[in-house]
This record gives C-alpha cells, sequence and structure tokens, in this order.
C-alpha cells in the first residue's frame, strides 16, 4: 500500500536512499547531500514528500509553494519513483497529494514541467488533470 508522508527529519539513511533516486530523475545533477536535503525540508517555502510502498521508501517530489503580487503560486519539482516501483500508483499518490497541500496554502493552480522523452510521467501528469500551457519556458544559465 502507498503511503504519502511529509519528510519533517533528514537522516544519513535518507540521504543515501536519495543517492539512489536522484539518478533515476537526472543524469546530470548529482544527489543532494543530507546538508542541501535538510534545507529543503527547513525552507518555509518547500515541502518535501515521501512515497512509501509498504515501509520501503519508493519515491519523493517538492512542491514549492511561494506569494507574489498576483496570488500563491505552486511548483511541482523533481518528481521521481524508483524504477522498481514504477507502475504501482506511486507516482499518482505523490502528485494527489501535492495537489492537496497546495490547494490548503491557498493556490489556484500548480505547474511543472516534464521532459516529453518521459512520456510514462506526461501521461500520468495529464490523466491527473494536468493540461499544457501555452507559454515559453525560458531558462538563464548561470553557470555558463
Amino acid at each position: 500500500m502507498v503511503r504519502i508522508e511529509v519528510c519533517e527529519t533528514v537522516t544519513d539513511e535518507l540521504a543515501d536512499i536519495f543517492a539512489r533516486l536522484i539518478p533515476q530523475l537526472s543524469s546530470s545533477s548529482p544527489p543532494p547531500t543530507r546538508a542541501e536535503l535538510a534545507r529543503i525540508v527547513d525552507s518555509p517555502a518547500t515541502t518535501l514528500l515521501l512515497a512509501f510502498d509498504d515501509d520501503a521508501l519508493v519515491g519523493s517530489l517538492t512542491l514549492a509553494i511561494f506569494h507574489v503580487p498576483t496570488g500563491t503560486r505552486a511548483w511541482i519539482e523533481d518528481v521521481v519513483v524508483d524504477d522498481a516501483a514504477r507502475g504501482k500508483g506511486v507516482g499518482e499518490a505523490i502528485n494527489r497529494r501535492a495537489l492537496e497541500l497546495a490547494g490548503a496554502a491557498g493556490a489556484r493552480t500548480v505547474d511543472l514541467t516534464s521532459r516529453p522523452s518521459r512520456e510514462a510521467a506526461n501521461r500520468l501528469y495529464q490523466r491527473i488533470g494536468f493540461l499544457p500551457r501555452k507559454t515559453n519556458v525560458y531558462r538563464y544559465d548561470l553557470d555558463a
């Protein structure tokens, strides 16, 4: 059974699990350190959700909620489900919990991006009710 929890405490074990999960999401970003995870958990703007299948941690999602002059915004980032747990409803459960939290915080919409190559994830987002936006996403590379 899938269970979703808000991460309250960062441990060495959690950092070790992220060291296994993050490479399944991105080959260009290193896994977060324990200190980096603690910054996410301690920030009032982010909520780190953890997905468990029975007692095994099998996924995570970061929900960012912030306030701007036009309202409360919510953004989902870095959704990852362990390869072995895919197809078991973990992705849907963790995204639905993020949507609940965003709504409770006063957000009217929730945004996310997903690479086109992540076909299963894109199907999931559309099935949940996310719609493509007619917008441009720009990125400025500060490391360049």
